[in-house]
């Protein structure tokens, strides 16, 4: 063996010791600060607000990553919860994703029966944890930047509203993504994984019918009812589900369908979304959506119209940068339950119809796939179509746990999903700290983007250029 040869396993041997000791090192820091993350992480919690509404969650996000040392940009994109945080300068633009809006109608003590808080939402999706995590990720990778003198920038986006909002979407079309290299993101589960991810494509609207009021007893034949609308729209999508493919996903509720039996409605709103894992799909099944509303109008007398709420892409997975993450993630590991949190897990199991939970799915990681299934959709699907994304998924609810649960809101709210949280920001962290050491990654990473998403591929938001919806939930 040439001494050059030698020379260069010695100095790879080298780097990757002093690699792995700045690792040991990031999570040691994580480790002492995880307490004062779970903090943060509960406050949040507790104050369960929803989608650009997070306005006490932002601040507290905020100052805890300008107390840091990070330049804070608020108000980004027209929403006024959304923000940016940033640290360094120059290539490569290393950015990481941070959530944290809950969810209405899901209010939950953090107990394993069902008790009401009394409030009006609940994390049942885990975004508090998800942006404290984040956060905490985004704060040791850059102690860590300052420590060693690393060049680059390190940017947090704080991004409001993915429940119904589509607030990504905005911070994209605005451009904020353009000159980043790669994303981090993760979320909230009840297992361990860093997979090659998938999402739906969605797109939602309100419908709106606009009927004459009338007595329903003395005069009926003068009303038309705007709820007679409503429920015949609903009827003829209904029917339309036999006749689409079999992978869409439709979903409505009636918001809004008067206010006395006695009284004609002169308004009612209904709140759909179409999905289906290919975007084009989901545009041809909406505009079918909207043939029925209009058929809907006109069979019954009324008038309608709809305000586009949401339109997300599916998820472009990037294969390059979702083995370095499950490298990172099969370092830190997964969590261990104490005995009290075992009986916990025990009683949510019960309350999900199992004999007992499956603790030691927790403790694992998933083995590694290059093929993901989508059950839901996220915003991160039009970050993913404009620079190359990763994430990964942790243990922060009981195994077995479904999102948009109680019980996914209870363990969000102990030391379950804080033990889950820590696992993410870990992960997270580390795989910047690769991204940063090794830019040849981001390359490869960004030749598989292009050939994926295509050279000519020209992005168009499904919500069109309405501005953000910021009332979406009220």
């Amino acid at each position: 063996m040439n001494k050059t040869i030698i020379g260069l396993l010695l100095f790879l041997n080298t780097f990757v010791v002093f690699s792995q000791k700045e690792k040991n090192s990031i999570l040691k820091e994580l480790n002492k600060k995880s307490e004062a993350y779970g903090v943060i992480a509960q406050t949040i919690w507790n104050y369960a607000e929803m989608g650009y509404q997070e306005v006490k969650s932002v601040a507290l996000l905020q100052k805890t990553l300008k107390d840091e040392g990070f330049n804070i940009t608020d108000g980004v994109a027209g929403m006024p919860t959304a923000f940016t945080a940033e640290y360094g300068s120059g290539k490569p633009v290393i950015a990481i994703l941070g959530e944290y809006d809950a969810l209405p109608g899901l209010s939950q003590k953090a107990e394993a029966e069902k008790i009401s808080d009394n409030k009006v939402a609940g994390h049942a999706c885990g975004h508090h944890l998800f942006g404290t995590a984040s956060t905490a990720a985004a704060i040791a990778v850059k102690n860590w930047m300052k420590e060693n003198k690393i060049k680059g920038t390190l940017r947090f986006y704080g991004t409001p509203a993915e429940e119904g909002g589509s607030g990504k979407v905005y911070l994209v079309r605005e451009g904020l993504f353009n000159d980043v290299d790669a994303v981090l993101h993760w979320h909230p589960g009840s297992l361990n994984s860093a997979n090659a991810g998938a999402a739906l494509a969605n797109k939602s609207a309100k419908f709106r019918f606009y009927g004459v009021s009338a007595h329903a007893a003395g005069a009926p034949e003068k009303g038309r009812s705007a709820l007679d609308g409503v429920e015949a729209m609903n009827m003829m999508v209904n029917m339309m589900r036999e006749h689409v493919p079999q992978e869409v996903r439709i979903h409505y509720v009636i918001t809004d369908g008067g206010k006395a039996p006695n009284v004609v409605p002169d308004f009612a709103e209904v709140y759909y979304y179409a999905r289906h894992n290919n975007r084009k799909t989901v545009i041809e099944v909406f505009d079918r959506i909207v043939k029925a509303a209009e058929g809907a109008a006109l069979g019954t007398g009324t008038k309608t119209d709809y305000e586009m709420i949401g339109g997300t892409h599916e998820l472009l997975p990037n294969l390059t940068l979702q083995k370095i993450m499950y490298d990172n993630l099969v370092k830190v590991g997964g969590i261990t339950y104490t005995d009290e949190e075992k009986i916990f897990a025990n009683k949510i199991a019960v309350s999900l119809g199992y004999k007992k939970a499956d603790i030691e799915v927790a403790s694992k990681i998933q083995p590694y796939k290059t093929v993901g299934r989508a059950y839901g959709s996220t915003d991160v699907g039009d970050v993913s179509f404009t620079v190359p994304t990763v994430g990964l998924r942790s243990a922060t609810w009981v195994p077995g746990t479904p999102a948009h649960s109680w019980q996914a809101v209870a363990a969000g709210g102990t030391e379950i999903g804080n033990k889950g949280m820590m696992v993410a920001a870990k992960t997270i962290a580390l795989t910047a700290v690769d991204l940063f050491n090794n830019t040849t990654l981001i390359d490869k990473a960004q030749k598989e983007f292009i050939e994926k998403r295509g050279a000519d591929f020209k992005y168009i938001p499904l919500l069109g250029d309405r501005p953000p919806a910021l009332d979406y939930r009220n």
